[in-house]
């Protein structure tokens, strides 16, 4: 017995061209309603793709990330470094897990941007400013 496949491809090699063709197996049945369908990889990515997509990815998570610290802060009001890291990992985990040295460069943005401050007798303690 051999296997039937959903997809049916000329020529019948392993790897796909360009000039393959693709057809329904009109064969094809299935005894149990799983079925499972191969995904075909596309072109890979270039060097200079994959530098653009993780430049993007980057732009992306900043404001989240910054969202994150920004929600963290208002509830807890003060918090020391480490906690903040913490905190700030656990909300984001859902969507990507940040690494603590994306989140630093976050932090001295809205310290920038006067959102939060560092306490005045320790400098690992933040405030939130409203």
């Amino acid at each position: 017995l051999g296997k039937l496949r959903i997809l049916s491809k000329e020529p019948a090699t392993k790897t796909v061209q360009s000039g393959d063709v693709f057809r329904f197996n009109a064969r094809f049945s299935a005894k149990t309603f799983r079925v499972r369908i191969q995904s075909v990889s596309a072109t890979k990515e270039t060097d200079q793709q994959q530098e653009m997509t993780q430049m993007r990815l980057e732009s992306d998570r900043k404001p989240q990330i910054e969202a994150a610290i920004v929600r963290v802060m208002k509830s807890r009001r003060v918090m020391e470094h480490n906690n903040l890291i913490v905190e700030t990992t656990k909300q984001l985990t859902q969507r990507f897990t940040p690494l603590p040295a994306d989140i630093k460069p976050r932090i001295e943005s809205l310290i920038e941007r006067e959102f939060l401050a560092r306490d005045d007798e320790n400098q690992r303690v933040y405030r939130y400013i409203a």
